[in-house]
């Protein structure tokens, strides 16, 4: 049963695929065919289109969005509360979160940073179909409806390497918080004294600041946000949108050189509907976008910036050479 199911799928597509080739080849030595670059705010990709009937045009596109990195920084934070790290004449003074980095620092060899520095990077590709109608006399005009397909993550952040001493310090603090917490030894039968035990459990957990999300399901108080390293001692965040996305646009093409109706340029402008609101999500399972609010710096404003937009705007400039 299986074998003649593979056998029926085998044929009709080898069927589709002559019936693809030759209708190719045969656009091809029509020279109906145009193929040609597109650089732009979906990236560097290739673009195929051919005319299907009168007015329209199909195009079939691939992109996919270079990586480069832009860097962001937190605040590593001891407990719920943000200390003041100057005095009122503008001195610095000592925190909970020095203290703490000092006797760290003494137990593990390596220095906290009270900063951790993540680098982000886009890391999106679309495949696109369109249907291009050309409504004027002039055939240089048109209108275009079509359907991407890209990946899911359309772009990451990540520590740096450099601060992975200060994670490691961030997760073995935590570990002895919460063993304290739970009444637990230390490390075999060892415990801190009740003093020390207090003054730890006073200070409150550590983690990276991002900002404040509601304290309870009810949606009653607020409570700092604070990103805790996972089990591999990193923190990490990506935005998700929805795999398909439609399109929307128009656009201009025209012959590059005078006399010359074998090289054109163009260009199209439109928008990339993702189905709402970008999801901005850390390793621990937050979404940025819709659970944190008051994300100080200038990793608030890029999320302000991505929340903003429902969807992407696309403007791509082409250089194509006709078959």
């Amino acid at each position: 049963m299986k074998k003649s199911v593979f056998l029926v799928i085998f044929s009709l597509f080898s069927a589709l695929s002559t019936i693809a080739q030759s209708s190719f080849l045969s656009l091809l030595s029509q020279g109906d065919v145009e193929g040609g670059i597109t650089l732009g705010t979906t990236g560097i990709g290739l673009q195929f289109a051919s005319p299907v009937c009168y007015n329209f045009r199909a195009r079939f596109s691939a992109s996919l969005m270079p990586h480069f990195e832009r860097s962001m920084f937190f605040d590593i934070q001891v407990g719920e509360a943000t200390e003041s790290k100057y005095d009122a004449q503008g001195n610095r003074v000592e925190t909970k979160f020095d203290r703490l980095a000092s006797r760290l620092e003494q137990i593990t060899g390596y220095r906290v940073d009270e900063q951790v520095e993540m680098i982000g990077k886009p890391t999106y590709f679309n495949l696109g179909l369109m249907l291009d109608y050309f409504p004027l006399d002039n055939p240089h005009w048109y209108v275009t409806a079509g359907l991407f397909y890209g990946n899911k993550i359309i772009a990451e952040a990540v520590n740096s390497l450099g601060d992975a001493p200060s994670l490691v310090g961030v997760n073995f603090y935590n570990n002895i918080y919460t063993k304290i917490q739970e009444g637990e030894p230390i490390y075999n039968n060892l415990y801190l004294s009740l003093e020390q035990e207090e003054k730890i459990l006073s200070y409150g957990r550590m983690g990276i600041h991002v900002g404040d999300k509601v304290a309870d399901e009810d949606g009653v108080g607020t409570e700092s946000y604070l990103m805790e390293p996972d089990a591999d001692c990193t923190v990490s965040a990506v935005i998700t949108v929805n795999r398909w996305k439609p399109y929307l646009g128009f656009g201009y093409t025209g012959r590059l050189l005078k006399g010359d109706d074998r090289y054109h340029i163009g260009f199209d402008c439109g928008a990339l509907f993702w189905g709402g609101t970008p999801s901005i999500v850390t390793h621990d399972g937050t979404n940025l976008a819709k659970d944190v609010y008051n994300i100080p710096g200038k990793v608030g404003d890029y999320v302000s910036l991505i929340k903003s937009f429902k969807v992407m705007p696309v403007i791509n400039l082409t250089l194509s050479r006709k078959f």
